[in-house]
């Protein structure tokens, strides 16, 4: 299947490839979408996943798929939670880079012994009006007290996994696809594609219509 992903961002994409085999992930740029500003005001994960695969989907008219992602601090209630990517930069000053979010987040952390965190991925694939699936994941680790690791991206060199001994950063791209949240969540959202597609090749074989309803009107 062709798949337009809603992000500019080429990280995620790189790291969607591998877990949706058998499918052609697009990027915006593929599908000659320009960069655009979306107004992700969604009040959690899922809602933000919707808005971004709403919006692209309307310009390519394509199944599209939206990640929306951040890391949880439980000392924080949360934080930065749905804002992780605008994190120390939600008054409208100048987007940080990863590096500086990262710092932000350590000197706020600097005198806090709770350490648990967590990585969150709701993935939304969306194929046609108010037709879409969902699944949502998580990878649980500690706030590092320093940044360790050379891979990945945003805040990876932060979260360190007592299971591996290693930050998310340090681990091998196949060994964070393993065990990461949006690993987790591209492995379940690769099972639903698959039954969705079975799905829709009986109804088109059958020549029913899943929105149709019979004996009276809807």
């Amino acid at each position: 299947m062709e798949i337009l992903v809603a992000t500019f961002n080429r990280h995620k994409i790189d790291e969607l490839r591998p877990l949706l085999p058998g499918h052609r992930l697009l990027s915006p740029a593929d599908a000659g979408i320009d960069p655009m500003e979306i107004d992700e005001n969604g009040s959690d994960y899922f809602a933000n996943a919707l808005i971004k695969a709403k919006a692209l989907h309307d310009k390519a008219g394509i199944p599209t798929l939206a990640d929306d992602s951040g890391l949880s601090v439980l000392a924080l209630d949360g934080a930065p939670g749905i804002h992780s990517s605008r994190y120390g930069s939600l008054d409208g000053s100048k987007k940080l880079s990863d590096g500086d979010r990262n710092e932000l987040l350590l000197s706020v952390m600097k005198q806090v012994d709770e350490r648990r965190c967590a990585f969150y991925c709701c993935l939304v694939f969306l194929y046609g009006e108010d037709r879409y699936i969902a699944v949502q994941e998580t990878c649980p680790g500690l706030l590092a007290y320093a940044p360790a690791g050379k891979g990945g991206f945003g805040y990876d060199p932060l979260v360190f996994l007592p299971e591996l001994g290693r930050t998310v950063a340090e681990l091998s791209p196949g060994e964070k696809n393993r065990v990461s949240h949006r690993g987790r969540a591209g492995r379940a959202m690769a099972a639903m594609l698959e039954a969705l597609e079975k799905n829709l090749e009986k109804s088109i074989k059958t020549g029913l219509n899943p929105c149709r309803t019979t004996g009276g009107r809807a």
